[in-house]
């Protein structure tokens, strides 16, 4: 699928979550996949297979929906004994004390502008958690790891980008240039983040970015980091309409 002079990269979001479901901003809240949410995953996995693609070595978040969204597209590919790192840099953006609220409530309350600002502006942060909330990640085991000064109470998309492209940067960009085929399995802003490098966006373009839940995105690169070909994998308007679902979730019910 590779040669010399390209560089194969796909990312996949994780498939429908919990609080998906719901309509719940998630963040780094730890819910699991929805029967739907695995049903996507293994045929986001099913499209790679079928169309030829294999990978080296692995990617994803520590939050579970990301992990086992990996895990089911492996099993369709039949590589579930490939490396797979674990780094709380490609978790979802933080809401900070907007998780576990209802999108469509909090747009009805704020107002759908504001929410959208929320959800997909560049640098405007949620309100913050207070310290010491169980939803604040200082007191969970699972960043346990994690110097404290690293955490977040709240996050916007640049902050999401000051963690997640250095990783990128210094982890998996260097696998990619030495001919490692790289699967990223991560969340919807973790990998906006990565898309407004790759792809050179402004903060007004990114905002208008949706990445739909399950579907791989193929990105070939030359040596330069030049996109030669950037694709979804899968039946187009099946992915139009997950795109679509996805910048509608902010929007107050009629």
């Amino acid at each position: 699928m590779n040669d010399d002079q390209t560089m194969q990269l796909v990312i996949v979001r994780h498939g429908e979550s919990e609080w998906n479901k719901l309509n719940l901003f998630t963040g780094w809240t730890d819910v699991d996949l929805t029967d739907t949410g695995r049903e996507e995953a293994h045929a986001g996995g099913k499209a790679l297979r079928e169309a030829g693609y294999d990978f080296d070595v692995c990617y994803t978040s520590l939050l579970k929906r990301a992990v086992h969204t990996l895990n089911c597209v492996l099993d369709e590919l039949d590589r579930n004994w490939l490396p797979v790192h674990k780094a709380w840099q490609l978790n979802e953006r933080h809401y900070g004390a907007l998780q576990g609220l209802n999108k469509a409530d909090a747009a009805a309350e704020h107002g759908e502008d504001q929410v959208k600002i929320w959800r997909r502006s560049f640098d405007v942060q949620p309100p913050a958690l207070t310290p010491g909330d169980e939803r604040d990640p200082h007191v969970l085991e699972m960043f346990r790891d994690v110097p404290p000064q690293d955490l977040p109470y709240t996050e916007c998309l640049k902050d999401t980008i000051a963690r997640a492209w250095p990783y990128f940067e210094s982890q998996i960009k260097p696998q990619l240039e030495v001919g490692k085929r790289v699967l990223i399995a991560a969340h919807g802003n973790s990998l906006r983040a990565l898309v407004m490098q790759f792809e050179k966006l402004t903060p007004d373009q990114i905002l208008e970015v949706n990445i739909p839940t399950g579907v791989p995105c193929s990105y070939t690169f030359d040596k330069d980091w030049n996109i030669i070909d950037k694709h979804y994998i899968g039946d187009p308007a099946a992915i139009e309409a997950k795109i679509s679902a996805v910048a509608n979730q902010g929007k107050a019910k009629k």
